[in-house]
């Protein structure tokens, strides 16, 4: 462990030389990139260092110990190692979390889709309720979201909607929310009281920037459109809408929100970029592991992974046998413990991995 606070020094050394050069800014993004390295390695050598310290101290107080005589010292001593002795283990136990590999992508913001799945009128009620859910939890952790389309249900609520997360490490919490997200609850247009079960579907997606896919205007369609729903007049009467396919592999994204022809087609380029970014991704995990078999492992969409169960007022998250009595909360963004026990579940994962490997 001592080797790795090294490495972790010299590395955070190393970056720190790199930020200082003149040329530094010159690439934004390398230097984006750049910073969030820098700061993730600072972090972690902090880490380190507490237990690198506490580690020297139990050391020194152990030789205190065998050369002090006199008894009252001795009870000084080991009452303080009764102390530095388990705290080093935490610490340790937080490095050993820390030097786990990391994916960049987790420091990435997010594009959010989520759609309405089973459940006709209900599903896209629903939809809108998990998207509230979800800016409500941005807004608590202070990221910023931008809404990038929409489309609304017949009977309100959405049939898709889709947004930018901004912040830092949007990506590497929100991934894992991908996937079949159940409610369970008597709709309001049931007359007998009856609970309906419906679905939707969330998406998280790392937001990719122009240097990881590059699009040829040669693979893309652009359409474009008169927007449909809210947004005022000048949204309704322009052919603002931007519908763009990208012709090699048939993904189509769309955007309607900005007044602005050139801002919404900026906008769903953006999302194209990050959708062929994860189909990237998803290939080259596919290619490591044929077959991944649990959701939370392969970001799999086809699985359910939650179930909101309002009579109960209960959240069952199913990939790591998670239940919460406290639904109310949890929609209104108070996830930091379904996030929390997710994270500790997959760092508990990885960590298993690394010992028996």
């Amino acid at each position: 462990m001592k080797d790795n606070v090294l490495t972790l020094r010299k590395r955070y050394e190393e970056l720190s030389d790199e930020l200082s050069q003149p040329g530094a800014l010159d690439d934004q993004n390398a230097y984006r990139k750049l910073t969030r390295e820098h700061s993730r390695v600072g972090k972690h050598l902090a880490i380190g260092e507490k237990w690198l310290t506490l580690i020297e101290q139990i050391s020194d107080n152990k030789e205190l110990l065998h050369a002090e005589s006199d008894p009252e010292m001795q009870e000084m001593i080991r009452e303080e190692l009764a102390e530095l002795e388990p705290a080093a283990v935490a610490a340790e136990g937080e490095l050993e979390t820390a030097l786990l590999p990391h994916d960049p992508n987790d420091d990435r913001d997010a594009i959010l889709e989520i759609r309405a799945g089973t459940g006709g009128d209900e599903a896209a009620l629903f939809a809108e309720e998990v998207s509230r859910m979800y800016l409500r939890y941005a807004e608590k952790r202070g990221w910023k979201t931008e809404l990038i389309d929409v489309t609304e249900g017949t009977a309100g609520g959405y049939k898709e909607v889709a947004y930018a997360v901004k912040g830092e490490g949007a990506f590497g919490i929100l991934r894992w929310e991908s996937g079949v997200h159940r409610v369970q609850r008597v709709p309001a247009t049931e007359s007998q009281g009856r609970v309906h079960t419906s679905a939707v579907t969330v998406a998280a997606l790392p937001e990719a920037e122009e240097v990881d896919i590059e699009i040829r205007t040669d693979e893309i369609r652009i359409d474009v459109y008169r927007a449909q729903g809210p947004g005022g007049q000048s949204v309704n009467t322009t052919d603002s809408a931007v519908r763009i396919t990208h012709i090699p592999t048939g993904v189509v994204v769309q955007c309607q929100d900005e007044k602005s022809q050139h801002k919404n087609k900026a906008k769903a380029l953006g999302v194209l970029r990050s959708r062929l970014l994860e189909k990237a991704i998803m290939e080259h995990e596919a290619k490591i592991s044929a077959e991944r078999k649990s959701q939370v492992g392969t970001g799999d969409r086809s699985a359910k992974i939650r179930t909101y169960n309002f009579p109960q007022g209960r959240l069952t998250d199913h990939r790591i046998g998670l239940t919460l009595y406290s639904l109310a909360a949890v929609m209104d963004g108070e996830l930091d413990d379904v996030v929390n026990a997710i994270l500790a579940h997959r760092r508990e994962e990885a960590l298993a991995v690394t010992r028996n490997g």
